[in-house]
């Protein structure tokens, strides 16, 4: 079965049961546990469904089609806010950052500290949030925007290496001992180019994405010099990552509750 037809099967059940769970689906379909997460993740990142510890429920409005931005911009999980909190502890007063376009990317941008920075970005939407703030000299790269208004063709590959950036935050759709992975090879040589021009590398990514090995390779672990992610991450998969040099740390996101849990 390919992954389309998985990812079709997982929605339709998604539809009759009203949630579904990764070892069900995997025990189901016969595909190992990684490729039924890279499936949640990627309908997820599609605006399909929620991911959830252990399987998937429905989005409140389902379509076809990437995520809106309103969807996929919008309130963050508490594992992304606890994750968020941790990761801009790591910014210092007048250090230059790239920040890209992703969901863990936008919710960092709520927590920022107040501090003198320069940031760059290649994403419209990562611009248009920070606009206008007096504490920030923002600088955006520029290729064919896409429809998430995200740029990373070979244009703004090869405008990145014009830069230096303090610190840059690195996610995508999967790492594992294996490497930081991504859905399509045109992000990931954009990724594994602003690495290159990065003094410190910091991963941040949510448990659903700890031992998920994505389409296209950006590199190897070690390239980084922190992994934060919370703390329902596998620790198995934890440890392998930590052997090869990374720091790990676990962000306690039950101490941030979502509006909607609070109600």
């Amino acid at each position: 079965m390919f992954s389309e037809e998985r990812r079709e099967k997982i929605l339709e059940v998604l539809k009759n049961e009203g949630r579904v769970l990764a070892k069900e689906l995997s025990d189901a379909l016969q595909v190992s546990i990684d490729s039924i997460r890279r499936d949640l993740s990627s309908l997820e990142d599609n605006g399909l469904l929620k991911r959830t510890h252990g399987g998937a429920i429905p989005v409140t409005e389902v379509k076809k089609g990437p995520a809106s931005n309103a969807v996929r911009f919008g309130e963050g999980s508490k594992y992304e806010r606890a994750i968020a909190r941790e990761a801009v502890k790591y910014i210092k007063e007048n250090d230059t950052i790239f920040l890209s376009g992703g969901g863990m990317h936008h919710e960092i941008l709520k927590h920022l500290p107040d501090y003198r920075l320069t940031i760059v970005t290649n994403s419209l939407v990562t611009a248009d949030a920070l606009r206008g703030k007096d504490n920030i000299d923002l600088y955006v790269v520029g290729g064919k925007v896409k429809s998430s208004g995200n740029m990373t063709d070979a244009l703004v590959t090869n405008l990145i290496s014009q830069y230096s950036f303090d610190l840059s935050f690195v996610t995508g759709g999967g790492i594992s001992d294996r490497g930081i992975s991504t859905a399509t090879p045109e992000v990931a040589a954009f990724m594994s180019a602003v690495g290159k021009v990065s003094r410190k590398r910091i991963g941040v990514f949510p448990h659903y994405k700890i031992g998920v090995n994505a389409f296209a390779n950006v590199g190897p672990v070690s390239n980084l010099d922190v992994v934060i992610t919370d703390d329902d991450a596998p620790r198995d998969h934890l440890s392998a990552i930590e052997q090869q040099g990374v720091k790990i740390i676990i962000a306690a996101a039950e101490n941030f509750k979502t509006k909607t849990e609070t109600e």
